[in-house]
């Protein structure tokens, strides 16, 4: 099983700040995933306010929300969408932010190579490093 890091073996981006591995476990335990998590990474919704966290999976992308007061806690499945969904692009500026679902979120800085590596690993596959070890 993965550390709490938030790349994919064999082409994918690691994050400066990791999401805490107790927050990955209770996202996995909420959503009822055996598989892996791909990626996993903290938003708010545009301005503040909600909190969420993205967790994309082989087969789909599903957005928690953490509530209003505390960022640990899943408290309901905002949506759940195909993996083929595109997350970002995440634009740049006063604050990285994305639209997603129809929704505005933001993302701290460091998450945003997190965000550019589940989309990239989707729609631009041959940008991706080759895998060093493709037989195990």
């Amino acid at each position: 099983m993965m550390g709490p890091t938030t790349f994919r073996p064999g082409g994918g981006a690691q994050s400066a700040m990791p999401v805490p591995r107790p927050l990955r476990e209770r996202c996995r335990e909420f959503l009822g995933i055996d598989g892996e998590i791909q990626y996993i990474f903290p938003a708010m919704a545009y301005g503040g306010g909600a909190g969420f966290v993205f967790v994309v999976t082989d087969d789909q992308i599903s957005v928690i929300s953490t509530g209003s007061l505390g960022r640990g806690t899943p408290k309901s499945v905002w949506g759940s969408y195909p993996r083929g969904t595109r997350i970002g692009p995440v634009e740049a500026g006063s604050g990285a932010s994305f639209e997603f679902a129809g929704a505005v979120f933001e993302v701290d800085d460091e998450y945003v190579p997190v965000v550019n590596a589940a989309d990239t690993e989707v729609f631009s596959r041959d940008s991706l490093p080759r895998d060093p070890l493709p037989d195990l």
